[in-house]
């Protein structure tokens, strides 16, 4: 057979089988975290979160051409970009472990045989399919997301330097290496991890240019590679801007020029010196110092996709984020500035004093007519530090000093030593954040729940007994929701049995290409975790992050197939060998994988990020102030506003975002069909560098003060109403946390404020506790908000704010659904009334319930993901409300529909003790209306799905610390309250047999050991 003709056909066929797959498991519409975002920012070609993506943005915006106009499908053409994207990353892949092992088995020269051919294709196909159905690959190849395009770019430039090296004698091969950098400057405008192939690909071009390669040479190249990563990372991505940025503030606010001339100056240098370089290397002869200027010339054209970021922000679409329209705020955007930085080299401990600052370069932003300086920045001094800092965040709010104690069994007064470090490094860093991946993909993964320590959540498993037993304990009492969670995927190590074979077989018989793939393997792994240097507790798992570190071990996967091809030659002839080792290869990596992975990567079947979305939405009056939080009660928002045009008259509001200048600015326009906030702050007052957070100094005032004075007061440049500091520096401050605001109950009336059956409860003045310590610029806009709306516009807080950003308003604020509505109404209710719930407003709650809200199909989805079978507590719960409420005003045969359409919407299975929790209470209320039956079988459900939990539980702390007691007490609660429940309804059946499980598992537990 024709090798070529045979190599094309097989890789094309990669390429359709799973790109089918993909297809047929991709999300039909947005799913959680970034892509909402990305596909309302791709669709109307708009600013996303910091650094930004702008090829992936441009590029997705074409494929949202395919839905030819209905807006409820441009989500699912550009999943599907990201489909074919991953489909192409396979074709490449498939070519690459080809590539490399012909290299073995075909020589120069020399007839290839029948039997090498089939190894070599054999090796492509397994290799190839097993990344295809790979756990972290396959989740992103079904969303869009920036890693699958990510993914291609990585897999296009190793391919290529493979070309390069068959043709690097052949006359113009180094077309091969202007391609490369080429793919590598645009996929700068897709995401930064394909940057760390370069040092791989060095070592490439190194082997195959030096006959005699040394290990001097080997270093020395490695470190050239490193070196290039560093150039094209900060000399092109950053300084080049930067220096822009600096040409451009020496042109305005020195020659008195207009924004931007000091930038066309400086791009017209650098084309200049290119130029002027080119031309010289090719009079002087010089090829290398050409391939050099013409390589870098590649990534800057491939770079300048980032110029739609410039053009796009000078036109203001709805969502801008940072607003980068001019050189400081862009060069602020692509440093990432507003997430802060890890130290690498030297920085604190968690436990480390501050006790000095050192004094930086100024911070410049863009006035009506110059640049102006903001002041210094600055970096802090610390009394303890260390090189190689891996334990030094020492934020409370995110749990990461006690986290690291924990982690480390450092007692509450110990100080962490560089031992501590280390160990934080080796065993959390690598071991937990990225062999623990590792091993998801290619050994097994216990669940998809986000792991942070525990013996129960997001583990790796072998499904050997014996071996999940020793790591993990509590084997023998597995409970069945484990045993039948789709995500509870086993493949016995045999994918990374497979691969260590390969990788053995590949040093063996040609350790340089080996080395290369290693080095790549390392790169695009480890390398990764020293750069990130991670925190604890991160609020989702990292593992797409360390893709292309995967990519290179399923190339080791691939080659696997010859290897054990060569065991088998020692019996019978290579032809039969080599099929033999490719169905063995087949079955033991891409076939088990599918057989395990397909039913918790398929997410054809499920709409919750998206309809969830719009009951958030659906809960607001018209004309609304939403205000939100994170990235999942937002960018779902976005996108069904931006792409379906849904409820465009509601005004979200991220609170995580409104603290930035920029932000406000942008909440002060008109978007869509939503007004501006009532913000009457000058932008002078908010800018950047100026009340970036005020700080409480109690003045002692017992009564309330009108919140409009106290604003002014933070607003007012008077320094009467501001603190001097030892610098000499002064700063507005929040002189009292007793808040009042006077209620005009005409405006309230008129507005439609409160439900008619409320007037006589509209207060005068609503009084409250401020209840933070600070005042960021998200508070000011927030005090500014409730000063100036005068009850115009409906003001909510959405379910899933946490209660610290309420400002202590969490009296008025009344439940309407997934979002709480602030009402200047007052109940007669006592301190413990209040402390038991929020209050409701069950008229609009039951209409929004039954009339508005969708469900994301999640009772018939073949499978849910953790972030949406994570809001189920939060949709049983607000069933569960307004059944109460309704019961408690009498209204019990409407009870009984809203209890009829939860056990309708909501899964039949029980995901967690958290949604057990809510479940006994739909149970209660179950009884109350009359629905036995139901509340019998709900209630035995429930009680065997914990009662099986705890069994499980304490069989590990047989054998392990045990980390679930919280655990165990809430789920002993649950069983308890439950039985309680029984006899309290007379259900004697079920009754006995919780008091029986609760009675076995006090048994079983007071033979555990404790601690």
């Amino acid at each position: 057979m024709d090798y070529n003709k045979t190599n094309n056909l097989l890789g094309w066929i990669t390429f359709m089988v799973s790109t089918l797959v993909y297809v047929l498991t991709l999300e039909p519409t947005a799913s959680y975290w970034d892509c909402g975002e990305f596909i309302a920012a791709a669709y109307k070609m708009q600013i996303v979160h910091q650094p930004g993506a702008p090829l992936f943005l441009m590029l997705q915006n074409i494929f949202s051409n395919l839905a030819f106009g209905n807006k409820e499908s441009i989500a699912y053409w550009m999943n599907f970009g990201s489909a074919v994207s991953s489909g192409l990353t396979i074709l490449f892949l498939f070519w690459t472990i080809t590539a490399l092992a012909r290299k073995v088995l075909w020589r120069s020269g020399t007839e290839l045989t029948q039997g090498n051919l089939i190894q070599i294709m054999g090796a492509g196909l397994v290799g190839a399919l097993a990344y295809s159905f790979s756990d972290t690959f396959w989740f992103s190849a079904v969303e869009s997301e920036v890693y699958a395009m990510s993914s291609l770019c990585t897999a296009i430039v190793f391919w290529a330097i493979l070309k390069w090296e068959a043709h690097a004698e052949e006359p113009r091969a180094d077309k091969w290496l202007l391609l490369i950098a080429y793919v590598m400057g645009l996929s700068i405008g897709v995401h930064l991890l394909n940057l760390l192939t370069i040092p791989a690909l060095a070592l490439v071009v190194y082997f195959k240019r030096v006959k005699s390669p040394t290990n001097s040479g080997v270093f020395k190249t490695l470190l050239i590679g490193c070196v290039i990563v560093a150039f094209v990372l900060w000399g092109i991505i950053q300084y080049l801007i930067k220096f822009a940025a600096y040409f451009d503030l020496f042109f305005v606010n020195t020659l008195g020029l207009g924004f931007g001339t000091g930038v066309v100056f400086f791009a017209l240098l650098v084309i200049g010196g290119l130029t002027f370089g080119i031309f010289h290397s090719i009079k002087k002869a010089k090829p290398r110092l050409n391939l050099i200027l013409l390589g870098i010339c590649f990534i800057i054209f491939g770079y300048g996709s980032f110029a739609m970021i410039l053009v796009r922000a000078k036109a203001d679409p709805s969502l801008n984020n940072s607003d980068p329209d001019n050189a400081f705020s862009f060069l602020g955007y692509l440093n990432r500035e507003q997430y802060g930085e890890e130290p690498l080299l030297k920085g604190p401990y968690f436990t480390s004093k501050i006790i000095d600052r050192k004094e930086g370069g100024n911070s410049y932003i863009k006035g009506e007519e110059k640049y102006e300086n903001i002041g210094k920045k600055y970096s802090y001094v610390y009394d303890r530090e260390t090189i190689f800092p891996r334990i030094y965040s020492n934020d409370p709010g995110r749990g990461h000093p006690q986290f690291y104690r924990s982690w480390l069994n450092l007692g509450e007064n110990d100080q962490p030593t560089f031992g501590n470090n280390l160990s934080f490094f080796f065993t959390y860093q690598v071991g937990h954040m990225y062999a623990r991946y590792f091993f998801w993909n290619f050994v097994g993964r216990q669940n998809d729940q986000k792991g942070d320590g525990s013996f129960t959540e997001g583990n790796w498993i072998t499904g050997i007994k014996p071996i999940d037993q020793a790591r993990l304990g509590g084997q023998d009492a597995l409970p069945e929701s484990l045993k039948t969670d789709p995500s509870n995927n086993k493949f016995y190590g045999l994918p990374l049995i497979l691969g260590i074979i390969g990788a053995l077989w590949h040093f063996k018989r040609h350790q340089k290409d080996a080395g290369i793939v290693g080095l790549l393997f390392f790169f695009t792994g480890l390398a990764i975790v020293l750069y990130l240097n991670q925190t604890p507790l991160q609020p989702r798992e990292r593992d797409y992050a360390y893709a292309g570190s995967f990519y290179a071990f399923a190339i080791w996967i691939g080659l696997g197939v010859i290897g054990l091809a060569d065991m088998l030659q020692k019996r019978t002839n290579a032809k039969t060998a080599g099929i033999a080792a490719t169905l063995i290869g087949l079955l033991a990596a891409p076939v088990l994988m599918a057989k395990e992975g397909w039913d918790d990567h398929d997410r054809s079947t499920k709409y919750v990020a998206r309809d969830l979305a719009k009951d958030y939405l659906q809960s607001c009056a018209p004309n609304a102030i939403l205000f939100t939080y994170g990235d999942n009660d937002t960018y779902p928002l976005w996108y069904v506003q931006e792409v379906e045009n849904f409820r465009p008259d509601v005004r979200i509001v991220n609170l995580s975002l409104l603290s930035a200048d920029w932000y406000v600015r942008q909440m002060k326009e008109k978007v869509n069909e939503a007004d501006a906030l009532p913000i009457t702050m000058k932008d002078s007052q908010f800018k950047q560098g100026t009340r970036d957070g005020l700080s409480f100094m109690d003045a002692g005032f017992k009564q309330p003060i009108e919140l409009s004075s106290v604003l002014d007061v933070l607003l007012s440049d008077n320094p009467n109403d501001q603190v001097e500091y030892q610098d000499g520096s002064r700063s507005n401050y929040l002189f009292t946390k007793n808040f009042k605001l006077t209620v005009n109950k005409a405006d309230v009336l008129k507005n439609k404020v409160v439900p008619t059956k409320w007037d006589n409860n509209i207060v005068d003045t609503m009084v409250w506790t401020y209840n933070k310590d600070f005042v960021s610029k998200a508070e000011l806009a927030m005090f500014d908000i409730l000063v100036h709306n005068n009850w115009k516009r409906p003001i909510y807080f959405a379910t899933t704010v946490p209660n610290s950003n309420y400002l202590g308003l969490d009296n008025y604020l009344i439940n309407e659904g997934f979002a709480l509505r602030l009402m200047p109404v007052k109940f007669n209710k006592t301190e413990e009334q209040m402390r038991m719930g929020e209050t409701v407003n069950v008229d609009a709650l039951y209409d929004n319930t039954m009339n508005k809200f969708v469900w994301g199909n999640m009772a018939k989805a073949r499978y849910l993901d953790h972030e949406s079978y994570g809001m189920l507590s939060l949709i049983i719960n607000n069933f569960s409300t307004l059944s109460q409420t309704l019961y408690e005003d009498g209204r019990k045969e409407e009870a009984k529909k809203v209890l009829e359409r939860c056990l309708a919407v909501v899964p039949k299975r029980i995901y967690s003790l958290g949604q057990s929790r809510v479940l006994y209470f739909l149970s209660r209320q179950l009884y109350q209306v009359g629905m036995t039956d139901k509340a019998n079988a709900l209630l035995e459900q429930n009680g065997k799905y914990v009662d099986e939990l705890l069994r499980y539980y304490i069989a590990i702390a047989n054998t392990k610390p045990n980390l679930e007691m919280q655990n165990i007490q809430i789920g002993t609660q649950i069983i308890y309250s439950s039985a309680e429940l029984a006899k309290e309804y007379k259900q004697s059946k079920q009754a006995k047999a919780l008091e029986d499980a609760l009675n076995n598992i006090e048994k079983l537990f007071s033979g555990t050991p404790q601690g």
